[in-house]
């Protein structure tokens, strides 16, 4: 039995659909059961054998974080050292999900797992210390950082640039901040490696799309391929900007990318480019 936690949002709508599409027996829960009250989680798991949880629950406003402290610390630092908690009461493997946001992002190169954290955010310190808050209760835990992450359910930035794209003659983007993006469906896909292999390799991992590139060259590529595959008809002129010309309330790491050799190592997952997984996913909505 699976417990998928989470399971309306972007990246849990597709674990779903991976998980009935495996067969596999599964639970699923979201705003109903709140993480951030453990006897709620324990209340739901009490009657059912489970051995695997899956975690998509997350506070992930990451502007909102700054005014919202405590409410991003409770959900993400909290509900996660809950999470933990139940699946050590029920003997359970732990799929929990991180962020690049727990690097300052100075480092030159690709950050590897071990590197010192350094959130410059609130929302980065509150998935820091829910990801310590795992390690604290349990070891049969996999935690997966991701970055950049989009797909087809909820709001994310290839749906921003495509509304974007039918509405205005020009966009500016961010050509400073550097990083990989995730598609839902290929986190969805290694989660359910994971369990169909019983995977005990367990510890923190690196997972996004490969390659690396900026907002703005990735907004170019989004707006080439939604051109060539009929998606979009129009022209736009799109802009680069710099950081500073382009104010956010929560700084944002200048370089986000991490390294996914552990992965592919010990793991043996295959890194997908990330622009072969935009083509998949801008496909899937011409279909």
């Amino acid at each position: 039995m699976i417990w998928l936690i989470g399971n309306k949002g972007m990246l849990g709508t597709d674990v779903e659909q991976k998980l009935k599409a495996s067969a596999f027996d599964y639970s699923a829960s979201d705003m109903d059961v709140d993480i951030t009250d453990i006897g709620a989680l324990r209340n739901f798991s009490k009657d059912k054998k489970i051995e695997w949880i899956i975690n998509c629950s997350a506070y992930t406003a990451v502007d909102k974080a700054e005014d919202e402290a405590g409410k991003a610390f409770k959900i993400n630092a909290d509900g996660a050292g809950n999470v933990a908690l139940v699946a050590k009461e029920r003997k359970a493997k732990l799929i929990h999900f991180s962020t690049d946001y727990v690097f300052d992002g100075t480092k030159s190169e690709a950050y590897i797992e071990n590197d010192m954290t350094g959130p410059i955010g609130v929302y980065g310190r509150s998935k820091l210390k829910g990801e310590e808050n795992i390690l604290q209760t349990l070891s049969e835990h996999f935690i997966f950082r991701i970055s950049w992450l989009y797909g087809h359910h909820g709001a994310n930035f290839v749906h921003t640039m495509l509304r974007l794209f039918g509405e205005r003659d020009e966009v500016r983007v961010v050509n400073d901040q550097w990083g990989s993006p995730t598609f839902a469906e290929d986190v969805a896909d290694l989660i359910i490696k994971i369990i169909r292999e019983n995977s005990t390799a367990y510890g923190i991992y690196h997972f996004t799309n490969g390659g690396r590139t900026t907002w703005y060259e990735f907004t170019r590529e989004i707006h080439r391929l939604a051109k060539e595959i009929g998606l979009k008809k129009n022209d736009i002129k799109i802009t680069p900007v710099s950081t500073a010309e382009y104010p956010t309330k929560a700084k944002r790491p200048a370089n986000s990318c991490m390294s996914k050799t552990k992965i592919e190592k010990t793991l043996g997952v295959k890194i997908r480019p990330w622009q072969e997984s935009l083509v998949e996913f801008l496909s899937e909505k011409v279909l």
